[in-house]
């Protein structure tokens, strides 16, 4: 599936991966292949994202926390998530 993570200042992430989760407001929940469509807001937390060959832009590195190869996490205060034929759209901020 693709996930995009956009912030109001570029987007800092597009690529395909195999699972992502999101602090959302009532806790926090993962999307993997397939899952149903769904909108939800986010609170603080970690926008997690999980895929052999993740890559992130340099310029975008520092915003990211490296958990090993193919796992980061986005530290985040709030936002958005859209997900709809496997593409995860999140509006972090």
């Amino acid at each position: 599936m693709i996930v995009e993570i956009v912030s109001p200042e570029a987007t800092l992430f597009k690529g395909e991966v195999t699972s992502v989760a999101v602090p959302g407001v009532n806790g926090e929940f993962q999307m993997l292949n397939n899952h149903a469509p769904i909108v939800s807001l986010l609170g603080k937390g970690n926008v997690k994202i999980v895929g052999p060959g993740v890559k992130i832009a340099k310029e975008f590195a520092s915003k990211f926390n490296k958990v090993n190869e193919q796992t980061y996490w986005l530290p985040i205060n709030s936002g958005t998530v859209e997900m709809n034929d496997n593409k995860i759209i999140v509006l972090a901020d």
